[in-house]
C-alpha cells in the first residue's frame, strides 16, 4: 500500500491511500479540530469519514500536469504514465495552489 501526506497551506491535511480495493482519503483529526481548517476540495468536504474510490479521486487526479509537464516527468523520471498514485506521489509536491502531496511526512 503507497500512501501520500496531503497538505492544505503547508498543513497536514489528511493521507491519501493506494489500496487493492482502490483510494481512500482521511482527515488527519488533529486538522479537523483547527478552526480553520478547509475542505482540500468541493467534493471532499470536511469529514471524519473515509472516502473511498475505485479510481483515483478527480481532485487528485486533477493535480497531475498534462501535455509536455507531464511527458518530461514520465521520460526523466521514468514514471508509468498510468500510475496515477506513483505520478501524484512524484510530481504533486509542488503544486500550484493550496494543496500539495508528498511522500514523506514533513
Amino acid at each position: 500500500m503507497r500512501k501520500g501526506f496531503v497538505y492544505y497551506d503547508n498543513i497536514l491535511a489528511g493521507i491519501i491511500k493506494d489500496t487493492d480495493e482502490g483510494f481512500e482519503f482521511n482527515y488527519m483529526k488533529d486538522y479537523l479540530k483547527l478552526s480553520k481548517a478547509e475542505a482540500i476540495s468541493m467534493t471532499i468536504s470536511i469529514s471524519e469519514k473515509t472516502y473511498k474510490s475505485n479510481i483515483l479521486f478527480p481532485f487528485f487526479d486533477g493535480l497531475i500536469p498534462e501535455g509536455w509537464l507531464l511527458n518530461y516527468a514520465v521520460k526523466n523520471w521514468k514514471l508509468n504514465p498510468n500510475d496515477r498514485m506513483g505520478l501524484l506521489l512524484t510530481v504533486c509536491e509542488d503544486c500550484i495552489g493550496a494543496v500539495s502531496v508528498r511522500s514523506n511526512k514533513i
